[in-house]
């Protein structure tokens, strides 16, 4: 399969048959855990429903169509057709479990909010994208059950989801998380990039792969009683850091630090241009663009780029990638 593609450059990642059951595996064993463990979900059918790509071709897709569960299905949504048709269905399926892209869950909640969606996920787990804070305390928000952030990688490494964390499969990967020189990183501080190891794919090994993702392994052992570690949301990429004329680095925390106080912001999109950024959000309410547009000028002026310039633009949606996902930060073609 291929890679997400997200940043960076495209590979392709080869699987041998016992590897590809493996990762199977382990991705849904957190999951069955929890289902089976929690009294209040005792009785209580999974019925999954996926807002995702239509034709994705990375590992998560991939995966789901080798393997079926007869039992417990899930149900694909696709996220390029109009919000109408994805809620319409939704609402028919009624689903337990609701995965989706982290970037559109925002939009469903506002649905629901709204009353045009109306469903009752027992369980919420964010796949694809950083599920950044603003985004999570929306959808908890509308629905007050655990949601976990799916974090996982085609070279096939995935994070699970317990109800209450996202903890590693470190009985399948060494998974080491060091600084922008390589250094290993402590408990409670975000990496630079991570080192991958994967110990049970040997059609394709993979020993200390880079990955260029900002992942935080927490303190302490889960609630569930997990011994595994275990992560926090993960929030980007390196990549996704934006550089300017002279040298001059802004994080995307610089943006999202902003944007994220505003709650009428439902999605946004950030494209670098020569001297700032067009900022593109979905609102559900009216924005004060202006204001916005003040802010990040002053924010990106402080950290040293001469006479910013930010134009910010309320649109009704968002151009997303073949994948189905969103480059929430577009760095300038030069």
């Amino acid at each position: 399969m291929a890679s997400g593609g997200s940043s960076g450059q495209r590979g392709v990642f080869v699987y041998g048959w016992d590897a590809w059951a493996i990762c199977n595996a382990s991705i849904i064993r957190f999951q069955q855990r929890d289902w089976a463990s929690d009294p209040a979900l005792a009785g209580v059918p999974r019925v999954t429903a996926v807002v995702a790509a239509s034709h994705a071709t990375h590992l998560s897709a991939a995966i789901g169509r080798t393997f079926s569960a007869p039992r417990t299905p899930r149900h694909l949504f696709p996220v390029s057709q109009p919000p109408e048709r994805n809620v319409e269905g939704l609402n028919a399926l009624q689903p337990t479990l609701l995965m989706g892209y982290s970037s559109f869950l925002p939009r469903l909640a506002l649905e629901a909010r709204a009353g045009r969606l109306r469903i009752s996920p027992r369980r919420i787990i964010a796949i694809s994208e950083p599920l950044l804070p603003e985004a999570r305390a929306a959808v908890q928000e509308v629905w007050d059950v655990p949601i976990a952030s799916g974090y996982g990688m085609s070279e096939g490494i995935f994070a699970g989801s317990c109800g209450h964390a996202s903890p590693l499969p470190d009985d399948l990967c060494v998974f080491e998380p060091v600084d922008a020189a390589g250094r290993a990183v402590t408990p409670g501080s975000p990496s630079s990039r991570v080192y991958v190891t994967n110990l049970y794919n040997h059609t394709l090994p993979l020993i200390r792969f880079e990955v260029t993702d900002e992942v935080t392994v927490l303190h302490g052992t889960c609630p569930c009683g997990s011994a595994f570690n275990r992560i926090a949301d993960p929030q980007g990429r390196l990549d996704d850091t934006l550089v300017y004329r002279g040298g001059v680095n802004i994080h995307p925390h610089v943006f999202r630090s902003i944007l994220g106080r505003h709650a009428q912001i439902v999605e946004y999109q950030v494209r670098q241009t020569l001297h700032g950024a067009d900022v593109r959000c979905v609102t559900s309410a009216e924005l004060d663009t202006l204001e916005v547009e003040r802010r990040l000028e002053e924010a990106l002026g402080a950290l040293g780029i001469d006479r910013p310039k930010v134009a910010v633009t309320v649109v009704t949606a968002l151009d997303r990638q073949k994948s189905g996902k969103l480059k929430r930060f577009v760095p300038l073609s030069i």
